[in-house]
């Protein structure tokens, strides 16, 4: 072969070489940069916020299952989620930017049972930014129980330690498609993210039938094969995750302290 030619050929392969190893990590990750800082210097926090779609007042509980998916044999277990707003608060202290940051935060208890068996039960800790509606997350306990009736906490984490930083569980104002935003800012302990995919669904669920719904992609930085999908409607909140779906939401009275102690 010419020389010249062998040489272009060459100078050709390792150009697209390079292009490759520039486009390859945006490939494998599908991601544009997820945002990482937020103004949270600049808001005045509440613990009862007005977030159309993420609901922080005390007494709100809503309760999914995916009993039709069971009882037709589609699912091999029957898997159900009972989400409360308790009437209790947390105060947290972090750094953002080398200064000393206190907010106050509504605690909302999640609580997952497969076949009746409860496997898991976190403690969230969130406030919404009065301002912008923003709601942001600011750490969780769980507790994971195995069949064995041993308990984990893998997945715990809390703003100002071990270099963990807050949030943005929803966003307030405007619901923007591609949307990308850390929900959890602990490294190598928690890394969830979301990326807003759909917008304006109908949907129907055990609980009713929902208009004006928006839809969240959920991944983590710590195993990109972990992916949940999660529908949320205006005035309700969540109503779909994964394969459960909304049976019951109810709201406004106190949390009584049996319900609270359940750690």
């Amino acid at each position: 072969m010419n020389s010249k030619v062998t040489t272009l050929l060459v100078g050709g392969l390792i150009l697209i070489l390079l292009i490759w190893g520039q486009l390859t990590p945006l490939a494998q990750e599908d991601q544009n940069e997820f945002t990482s800082v937020f103004p949270i210097r600049d808001c005045v926090f509440v613990t009862q916020g007005t977030n159309d779609f993420f609901n922080i007042s005390p007494g709100r509980q809503m309760m999914l299952n995916n009993r039709e998916c069971f009882q037709a044999g589609e699912c091999d277990v029957l898997r159900e989620v009972t989400i409360t707003v308790l009437n209790e608060t947390r105060n947290i202290n972090f750094q953002i930017d080398g200064q000393p940051v206190t907010v106050d935060t509504r605690v909302i208890l999640k609580q997952v049972t497969l076949n009746g068996r409860l496997v898991e039960s976190e403690r969230g800790f969130f406030a919404e930014c009065q301002d912008t509606q923003d709601v942001y997350q600011f750490g969780k306990t769980v507790q994971i129980i195995t069949e064995d009736g041993r308990v984990t906490t893998e997945g715990t984490w809390l703003a100002g330690a071990d270099e963990a930083l807050p949030g943005l569980i929803f966003p307030g104002g405007a619901f923007l498609l591609g949307s990308r935003y850390f929900q959890e800012l602990a490294p190598e302990v928690a890394l969830n993210r979301a990326e807003h995919v759909a917008l304006g669904l109908d949907v129907e669920v055990p609980a009713g039938t929902f208009a004006d719904c928006v839809e969240i992609r959920e991944t983590t930085g710590l195993d990109t094969t972990q992916v949940s999908i999660k529908t949320y409607c205006p005035g309700t909140g969540l109503v779909i995750e994964d394969d459960v779906e909304l049976i019951e939401a109810t709201g406004g009275s106190v949390v009584d302290d049996e319900m609270e102690t359940v750690f």
